[in-house]
């Protein structure tokens, strides 16, 4: 399918876009595909699956933590497209990779987006690897497999960078709503709102998605008057720290649409 789920999404869907971020292997070994199939079932509109690593550049403590017990508990890349297949049997609605340029290498490039191919990813959300170098070195290679590369912006990027991240992209443009790590919280100020505003402003070609310190509902709300939709990880990670983590991932996505919409 390569990028054609994304796409038909987009088009579908303008706004309103709600996307959940999950460690693959966290809490448990075999979680990835009960949280993607209970997603979908909640009406989330796509996933990003991280793959757990052991020098997160972007990640704050939360989704560091849950790398760091996803990796004890034995995931592994092999065992992450293992899932990621499993689940694709059921469920139709868009998942990204997320992770570090480092797996890939380790893997080598090509044999990696084969794997991707094979196993139903249908984009990629990279955050080491620039559009400089995807365009110099791998952007020929990434079309092969007519997989998604999402590439993220923030307050500092530059506009003439935005176009070429705009130009490159396919999928959407990542809106990183701060110049931090994942997981800070607090409200988005008057700097945040103008920032989104002038991104909403760019006649820019792809879809954005809002993310980094989406928490609470009220926060979802706003990223979505600016943006195509937004992205949840650490609260919904948190969120898993129970027993009972499929119900608490499930009133967590409940809450978030029923506060929000």
């Amino acid at each position: 399918m390569g990028t054609q789920r994304l796409q038909q999404l987009f088009r579908n869907k303008k706004e309103n876009l709600l996307s959940i971020y999950i460690t693959a292997g966290y809490p448990e070994k075999d979680a990835m595909p009960k949280l993607i199939k209970l997603l979908a079932d909640k009406g989330v509109d796509f996933i990003e699956a991280g793959m757990p690593y052991s020098d997160p550049l972007a990640d704050g403590p939360t989704i560091q933590h849950s790398s760091s017990v996803a990796l004890k508990n034995g995931m592994n890349l092999s065992l992450y497209f293992k899932q990621i297949a499993q689940v694709r049997l059921e469920v139709n609605l868009p998942i990204l990779f997320m992770g570090y340029f480092n797996q890939i290498l380790k893997t080598d490039i090509d044999k990696f987006l084969q794997q991707c191919e094979i196993a139903g990813i249908d984009g990629l959300i990279i955050p080491d690897l620039s559009p400089e170098i995807y365009q110099n070195r791998y952007q020929d290679i990434f079309k092969k497999y007519d997989l998604g590369l999402v590439f993220l912006i923030s307050p500092t990027t530059s506009n003439k960078r935005i176009q070429l991240i705009d130009e490159l992209s396919s999928g959407f443009i990542y809106v990183v709503s701060s110049s931090a790590t994942t997981g800070k919280t607090g409200g988005f100020g008057q700097e945040h709102l103008q920032y989104f505003k002038k991104i909403k402003a760019m006649p820019l070609k792809n879809p954005t998605i809002i993310g980094f310190g989406i928490d609470l509902a009220d926060k979802y709300k706003t990223a979505c008057r600016y943006a195509n939709g937004a992205i949840i990880g650490s609260a919904f990670i948190k969120a898993l720290n129970h027993e009972n983590y499929l119900k608490t991932a499930s009133d967590f996505v409940k809450r978030i649409k029923k506060t929000a919409l």
